[in-house]
This record gives structure tokens, C-alpha cells and sequence, in this order.
């Protein structure tokens, strides 16, 4: 065979073979056998072995790719991957279509598009002239990773855009012009695929298996799988897992949507025309009723489907009416994320253990027969405390119902009492702490038991995890793991010790290079200026949450207002102050200071505060007065941490109209995820505009704001009838 009889047969077989890929993975007709397919790329892959120079990137063969690499690149996306508001009832639903018929100000006049939302990783695929050049991921939505040869090993990816005529698109009801423009765009312009990466249940099941026989860590869940398989360095391991993809977006050019495709099924229809999956279930719905038919269709479906879903999309079905309707924060108007409500499931208690906290108080965890919820391989739940498992009679080998909700913790709900042997055991709880054996004991007035030894090392290691995390000091990138290492080498026995780390100290560790050493040093260096609400809170004072800090840190702060607001003077580090969280200039406010102040403050003080009840008072004035507390104070101020205000916190002492703000006196509780902004930002918005953040679900709450996978909040302020904000409707209200 000559170069020119290798050309045409290699041409052949790619076509031959993604003529196979599209009618199995497209339109679900197995038109060859596998064996038969496999055969056909394997003559492929020798007439390109023997010929090199004639292996195109758009080949079957090149899915795989030959060496790892060292690190993902960035990819910026050329339009921005939104995400999206959620809602959980069939009044949230009217709620949106209500907002956007105010927006326009006349009745929305559009069908709705359902998509089935699959529990995945969003991803998108950039054709140019037809080829594959970058399939990229999420990311924040504005940059993801370019992860391009693992998206290539995945078969229901076209490596070239599949040929189409005039004539298809004619079948589409699409004008000649529409048509001939579509096609020019397609064949010499760019085209970007937006889709869900998914792991089918079966090939989560396969891989586990195969895992569990090599004794090798298991996958979590089919999300984690993707999400692990996507993001490998080396393809070949991408290519193992047999991940599949479906696509729910189709960018044409520069071009908005409705220009040339006016319905998002349509649109649909012309991916599926060009050789991508999709899902065949969505559906067409005329309205909001036949919206809630298809969701209750759906969900009675959801366990038997091959893939991981967690609700609907909703989108507007008429593209024109998207740039309309536009975005609000970071989400679209023009549709919603339906999801379904939480997952139960029964099993078994086989063990419960005692987890150690950061003051020591003990949290029992129940070990469970293993079990599938909401697409998650469930073994553990928090039992929260001792009069819990009184309250529910839990015993060891109990069936009971755990729920799960997204992504909150799971919880045991219930016990099957009838379900009873006789076999099953009481639980008390340790006289010995599990991780030291120091002393455990219950506290008067409180319902955890605590081990009584202040050195403790897993106690310890909490607290430490505690002051760095975010809303407290935010030493973002020391996790849990990192701080271990530094105790177990001997660096640090407590928080203030983590400020006297040097680089040489670092480079002795494992795995600690340069670069690595010299970021930790350099992130260490900017948190000795501290917010002061934020250190209170860090200092993991017993009942003491971010709430009762903010309280705290005000009530210090207008006592004290004449000394630090006498000077404009920069703190030191304030290069690295990046979130209004951080303070702003202001003089610095001493440890010892602080000290004073609060040994000043008795009980009876304290009682007076807004919501500080006997318990959480007592428990603020023993912290002041501890020795051994004293101490890691003394030793914080030494090591050279100082403290500031906020510019909220400055506002509202300085007395800058905080009554006359549009949120004063207006009392929210946050659950759940935010996409626009973070959990941190959020408060301080509705503080800068007079309002307060609670941490519980009350009477006395005003609004609850409802983010991605909420937990058992919104149920509390469903049932007190509570004003519930979703996203968009809580972006509206700050003017965000």
C-alpha cells in the first residue's frame, strides 16, 4: 500500500468509524458489533503507525493521549458558563415566573423547556472549522482548566463536528438563508458546546468493584467520580473510566441566541444533528402546570434511570426572550434549576464513635451499613450529641431511616423500633476521651461531654483548623492536613506558634519545596493583621459562633471608639487585605487591650448584650479569666498579631445613618450555597446596609436566604411562615 492508498483508506475509517459512534452514542442503534468496531480501529491505528504523518488530531486513535501532564492550563471562556438559582417547590417555581412577568412588566408568552439536570461536570467543547481545539471546564465560570485530552477520550464526543446538508436543516424548519448561514458558521467559524460529563451508575458499580478487589480507595459518589477523572493529568486514566456526555448548550459564533435558532429545542435538535448526545427525556411543556406534571413524571423515575440526576432545568423555550430577560448577580432570568426534595434511605447502626472537638466536647458519629442516597454512598452521620440518641432511643444494630439533602450532612431521622431482634445494644457515652484517655465528663447546664484535658491532640488540632479557617483568621490553603504535619514535627503545639514558623523550618518537611514554603510564610506574615470580629470568633470561645463575635467585637469597639478612630494610619499588611471582611485603616487595637476590657465585664454585663442568654454569658467570662486561655493571648500579641476594625463595624460606631439604612433593624439567616458572592461577602452586604445575620431559624427572623442545597432551615422557616429569599430575589434586595 502507497502513501496515497493509505491516505484514502485512513480517510475511510474515520468516517466509517465516527458513522458507528454518532448512530450508538447519538441515536442508540448498535448498527456494528463492538468487536467488529474494535477491529476497524485497530487497522486504523496500524496504517497510522506505519504512516505518522498522516495522524490527524480529529482521529479515534488520538482520544488517548501518550504522556501525563505536569500541570492544566488555564482556558478562558469565551462567554461566560452561568449558573444557576434554585428552587424547591411548586410555589418557588410560580415565584420566578412571577418575577420575570414583573421584569417585562406583561405575561411571560413562552413554552418551558425541562432538561433533566444531571449530577455531573459542566463542561465545554470549542470547534473550529469543525475540529476540536480545547474542551475546557467550569471553572468560576469565567476561567476553567483546559482539559482537552481527557475530554477526548470520552466516545460520545465528536473529535469533528458531523457533516450536515441543507436538507437536514431544512428539516428543522430552518429558511435557506438560516440554513446556509448555520452551515458557513459550522464549517469555517467556531462552535462551543456546552454539556454535563456524567459516570452512569453501572460503570460507578464496575469501577468500585474493580477498586475494592485491588484494594484501593473507592469512588464516593458518581459526581466525585467524574469530577476525579476529568481532572487526572494522565488521560489514560480519564480514558479507563468510561465516562459519557450530554449536551444542553450550542453557541454559534459571536452570534446571541435567537438570532438564527428561535427555541431551545430546536437548538437542541441541531446539536444532535452535529453528533452529540441528548437527553431524550427532556420535554416541551406549554406551562407551569405541565412543568410540575413533568417534574413528578421524572422523579418517579429517578431511581431507575442509568445516571445521577438531582431535578430539572427549567429554561424559557424561546431563545429571543433570553438577552431580554438577561442575568441578575451571576444567573440567568430566563431559567431555573427545579430540585428534587431530600433522599431517604434505610440501614443499619453498626457502631457509634466519639469525635473529638476543638473544646473538647465529644460528638457522636454513628457508623453505618453502607447505602446509597441522593446519588451518595452513605457510612457515617452525626448524631450531634448524647440527648439525641436518647431522644431517638437509637441503639447499636438499629434500622433506621437517614435523609439526605444534596450535599448536607446526612442525618438519622428515625428508628425502626418494629423492626427490632432483640440483638440490638444501648449506646452510653465514653468515660475516657477516645483519642487521649483523659477524663471525660458531662457539664452542668450543657448537653455535650467533654474530655478534660486541655492538651489533648485532637481537641488541639481542631482548634487549630478552627483559628484558620474561613470567617475566623482565613488562612486560606492551610487545611486540616498541612496543620497535622506541622504538629507532628514539632513546629507547633497551638495557633499562636503557627506565627514564629520560619522558611528553614518548612524545607525540613516532606513535601515542602521553595515555592510552597515561601507562599505558607508569606500567607503567615499577612494574618497578623486581623479583623477583630473575626479573631474573637477564631479564638473558638465556647457557644461563641460568628453571630456572638460580631456582637462582641461591636460592643468592644463603641466603648472604645475615641481611641481607634484618632488615626488613619494603614495597618502594615494591608497589601494583602483582598475582601471587605479585611480591615480598613484604622489604629491598631491591642490584645492586652482587649483582655482588659472583657475581665472588666461580669456576667451581669454580659446578660445585657442582645441575645446573649446565662449560658453563652458564662461561658465568655470563664474564657477571660482562664489562665492557661491568658497565656495563648499574651502569646498571640507577642508573636506580633494585631487587631482592626472593619469599615462595617467603623461605620456603625462612627454613627454614619445606620438607622436610616434600607436593611436596619431586618434580621436574615443565610443557607446553602450562594453562586454571585460568598457566605462571608453576603454578611457583610447586609450589614454595610443595616441589617443583622443570625445563625438560627426564629421567630424574630425577618427573611431567610436560600442558596444551593439547603439544609433543614428552610423547613423551620417554611413552617414559622418566614419570608424565603432565593438568589436573585436576595441579589435584588441589596441591589447587588
Amino acid at each position: 500500500m502507497n502513501l496515497n492508498e493509505a491516505k484514502n483508506r485512513i480517510q475511510k475509517l474515520k468516517q466509517e468509524i465516527d458513522y458507528h459512534r454518532y448512530n450508538y452514542h447519538v441515536l442508540d442503534q448498535e448498527t456494528i458489533s463492538q468487536a467488529a468496531l474494535d477491529s476497524l480501529k485497530n487497522e486504523l491505528f496500524a496504517l497510522e503507525n506505519d504512516y505518522p504523518q498522516l495522524i490527524t488530531p480529529d482521529s479515534p486513535t488520538q482520544r488517548v493521549a501518550g504522556e501525563p501532564l505536569e500541570k492544566f492550563v488555564k482556558a478562558r471562556h469565551s462567554q461566560p458558563m452561568i449558573s444557576l438559582y434554585d428552587a424547591f417547590s411548586e410555589s418557588d417555581m410560580r415565584a420566578w415566573q412571577e418575577r420575570n412577568e414583573n421584569f417585562l412588566r406583561s405575561p411571560l408568552k413562552s413554552e418551558y423547556y425541562c432538561e433533566l439536570k444531571l449530577d455531573g461536570l459542566a463542561i465545554s467543547l470549542r470547534y473550529e472549522k469543525s475540529s476540536l481545539v480545547i474542551g475546557a471546564t467550569r471553572g468560576d465560570g469565567q476561567v476553567g482548566e483546559n482539559v482537552t485530552g481527557n475530554v477526548k477520550t470520552i466516545e460520545s464526543i465528536p473529535l469533528t463536528l458531523r457533516k450536515i446538508k441543507l436538507t437536514d436543516l431544512s428539516a428543522l424548519g430552518f429558511s435557506r438563508s438560516e440554513s446556509e448561514n448555520i452551515l458557513a458558521i459550522i464549517e469555517q467559524g467556531v462552535v462551543e458546546i456546552r454539556g454535563e460529563a456524567i459516570m452512569t451508575k453501572n460503570v460507578f458499580e464496575s469501577l468500585n468493584k474493580k477498586y475494592a478487589q485491588a484494594k484501593k480507595p473507592l469512588l464516593a459518589n458518581t459526581r466525585n467520580g467524574v469530577a476525579g477523572s476529568i481532572r487526572q493529568l494522565d488521560s489514560r486514566v480519564t480514558a479507563e473510566r468510561k465516562l459519557d456526555f450530554y449536551a444542553y448548550d450550542l453557541l454559534l459564533g459571536d452570534l446571541a441566541r435567537g438570532e438564527l435558532v428561535n427555541a431551545k429545542d430546536k437548538l437542541d435538535k441541531l446539536a444532535r444533528l452535529l453528533g452529540f448526545k441528548i437527553l431524550k427525556a427532556n420535554s416541551v411543556c406549554k406551562n407551569l402546570a405541565e412543568v410540575f406534571s413533568f417534574y413528578k413524571k421524572i422523579e418517579a423515575k429517578r431511581a431507575k434511570l442509568p445516571f445521577e440526576i438531582d431535578g430539572l432545568v427549567v429554561k424559557v423555550n424561546d431563545l429571543k426572550m433570553w438577552p431580554i430577560l438577561g442575568v441578575v448577580g451571576k444567573a440567568p432570568r430566563y431559567m431555573m434549576a427545579y430540585k428534587f426534595s431530600a433522599e431517604q434511605a434505610t440501614t443499619k447502626v453498626l457502631e457509634v464513635v466519639w469525635q473529638v472537638g476543638r473544646t473538647g466536647a465529644l460528638t457522636p458519629i454513628a457508623i453505618l451499613e453502607p447505602v446509597k442516597v441522593g446519588g451518595a454512598l452513605i457510612s457515617r452521620s452525626t448524631l450531634h450529641n448524647y440527648d439525641e440518641i436518647k431522644r431517638l432511643d437509637l441503639r447499636l444494630n438499629d434500622t433506621v431511616i437517614i435523609e439526605r439533602s444534596g450535599d448536607v450532612i446526612p442525618k438519622v431521622i428515625s428508628v425502626l423500633k418494629n423492626l427490632r431482634s432483640g440483638n440490638e445494644k444501648k449506646i452510653t457515652p465514653p468515660a475516657h476521651c477516645p483519642n487521649c484517655g483523659g477524663k471525660v465528663e458531662k457539664i452542668k447546664d450543657e448537653v455535650a461531654y467533654r474530655c478534660l484535658n486541655r492538651d489533648c491532640y485532637a481537641a488541639m488540632l481542631r482548634s487549630i483548623s478552627h483559628f484558620v479557617s474561613r470567617g475566623a483568621a482565613d488562612f486560606a490553603g492551610l487545611g486540616p492536613k498541612l496543620i497535622e504535619q506541622f504538629m507532628a514535627s514539632g513546629l507547633i503545639k497551638d495557633s499562636a506558634d503557627l506565627y514564629t514558623i520560619k522558611k528553614e523550618d518548612l524545607l525540613s518537611l516532606e513535601r515542602f519545596a521553595e515555592k510552597k514554603a515561601d507562599n505558607v510564610i508569606e500567607l503567615i506574615a499577612a494574618k497578623k493583621d486581623l479583623d477583630l470580629a473575626n479573631f474573637i470568633y477564631a479564638l473558638g470561645i465556647r457557644h461563641v459562633g460568628e453571630e456572638t463575635a460580631d456582637l462582641l467585637a461591636m460592643d468592644f469597639s463603641v466603648n472604645n471608639s475615641q481611641k481607634h478612630f484618632s488615626s488613619s494610619k494603614q495597618p502594615a499588611s494591608s497589601k494583602h487585605f483582598t475582601s471587605s471582611k479585611h480591615p480598613s485603616p484604622s489604629t491598631p487595637i491591642k490584645i492586652s487591650t482587649l483582655i482588659d476590657y472583657f475581665q472588666s465585664k461580669t456576667e451581669e454585663d454580659l446578660l445585657k448584650l442582645p441575645d446573649i442568654g446565662p449560658i453563652v454569658a458564662k461561658s465568655i467570662n470563664q474564657f477571660w479569666h482562664d489562665k492557661k486561655n491568658l497565656q495563648f493571648l499574651n502569646k498571640l500579641e507577642k508573636n506580633g498579631v494585631r487587631l482592626f476594625l472593619s469599615e462595617v463595624s467603623q461605620n456603625q460606631i462612627s454613627g454614619e445613618g445606620v438607622k436610616n439604612l434600607p436593611l436596619a433593624g431586618k434580621k436574615f439567616v443565610l443557607t446553602g450555597s450562594l453562586s454571585s458572592l460568598t457566605r462571608e461577602e453576603a454578611k457583610d452586604k447586609i450589614k454595610a446596609l443595616g441589617g443583622q445575620v443570625k445563625e438560627s431559624v426564629s421567630k424574630e427572623i425577618n427573611y431567610l436566604v436560600v442558596g444551593e442545597e439547603p439544609g433543614s432551615k428552610l423547613a423551620k422557616a417554611q413552617k414559622l411562615k418566614i419570608t424565603i429569599l432565593n438568589e436573585a430575589q436576595f441579589l435584588n434586595l441589596i441591589n447587588f
